[in-house]
């Protein structure tokens, strides 16, 4: 859909912000722009609504150069998110994001209608409507900001650092609500950040821009990790891209032990017949089949299980929609050094040690270069 030929940002003072950048942005995906301060990548966004004007080269959507287009209809055409909302703070939630509609000549009734629509796909309660910015929380006013810029369905959506100034949580919060989104509506995203894991959770594409506005590497995120362009590209990923990396690799194929794990009401027998020399401790479920903890087998009591005098089990997984990086993460920080895996019931369907998971890795590894080839 939008198509950069070329462009480049040269200021009065001879400043290049960005230098003759060419690159093809996806439809229906997200593109991510990312790299470090001065290296081009919000004067980029801003360049594609003429916030800022190109010195040189082309910008074309779907086909059409943006500088042929009235300013106004273009911007009216994308939705524009940055950070910290930008909401105003004189206006209702539900008015602020009737905003756009009611510029295009929507009556008041029809554009609260759609706001009112939008609040529910971004995850806002609808009795937030009458409240005003100052009331809500960072991540809600985030969360605003993107149904604003989504009230006139537009083909485009552009954000420029929307998520950095909410804390982490909040923040993955609200990049799953992003991914949730576009899985639904396949809007074309420009997205720009400065957090490389954001970037690689997030794009469909990514590209690296270096200091001085010129384009390192455009590549897919598991590309990226895999196949740096040269050793700035490298660099910029950080001495962990090997972690990362996981994060593209599923652990649905993990092989589960389920001979470990016995119920709060087990008998001796039952808790004898689990325990083997290879394990040193048994995971104990609730009678709804959810992980209380881990217990060594000759401190288990028969048939009343006590689970404040467990070991706690650490964060479980998702075996069937999770990643490697996901089941290494929770096999290293469980007490045990075995990672629990759950359905999406929160039910325990098994346990894997660090040891699974590390020859896991290793397949991975081994097979990847030979299937991203394949689908290259």
């Amino acid at each position: 859909m939008i198509r950069i030929d070329s462009v480049t940002k040269r200021y009065p003072d001879g400043t290049v912000a960005v230098d003759r950048l060419s690159l093809d942005i996806p439809d229906r995906a997200i593109t991510v722009f990312v790299g470090p301060s001065g290296c081009g990548k919000t004067t980029t966004l801003r360049m594609i609504n003429r916030m800022i004007e190109p010195s040189e080269g082309t910008i074309l959507i779907d086909g059409k150069d943006i500088l042929k287009e009235p300013v106004n209809t273009l911007r009216r055409s994308m939705g524009y998110v940055i950070q910290n909302a930008g909401l105003f703070q004189h206006r209702t939630i539900i008015d602020n994001i009737a905003t756009v509609p009611r510029l295009l000549g929507w009556d008041k009734a029809r554009a609260r209608d759609r706001a009112r629509e939008l609040m529910g796909r971004v995850g806002l309660d609808p009795a937030l409507a009458k409240r005003y910015p100052y009331q809500l929380s960072g991540g809600q006013q985030q969360r605003v900001g993107v149904a604003r810029a989504l009230a006139a369905d537009p083909p485009v959506l552009l954000m420029d650092e929307p998520f950095s100034a909410v804390d982490p949580i909040v923040r993955k919060g609200l990049q799953d609500e992003l991914l949730r989104i576009q899985d639904e509506l396949g809007k074309t995203i420009v997205f720009v950040t400065h957090d490389i894991d954001e970037a690689v959770k997030i794009g469909t594409k990514v590209a690296v821009m270096r200091t001085g506005g010129r384009l390192a590497q455009f590549a897919p995120p598991a590309e990226l990790l895999t196949d740096p362009a040269d050793a700035f590209v490298e660099d910029f990923l950080g001495a962990d891209r090997g972690i990362r990396r996981l994060s593209f690799f599923p652990a649905a194929g993990l092989p589960l032990l389920t001979t470990p794990v016995v119920a709060v009401d087990a008998t001796a027998e039952q808790i004898a017949a689990r325990a083997t020399p290879d394990v040193p401790y048994l995971l104990v479920t609730g009678l709804d089949g959810r992980p209380l903890g881990w217990g060594e087998p000759h401190t288990l009591t028969a048939g009343r299980i006590d689970p404040a005098r467990l070991i706690g089990h650490g964060r479980p997984f998702e075996h069937a929609t999770e990643s490697l990086r996901a089941a290494l993460d929770c096999a290293v920080l469980s007490p045990t050094g075995w990672a629990v895996a759950v359905g999406a019931d929160g039910r325990v369907t098994g346990v894997v040690s660090q040891q699974t998971v590390a020859e896991a890795i290793r397949s991975a590894h081994a097979a990847a270069p030979a299937d991203e080839k394949a689908a290259r």
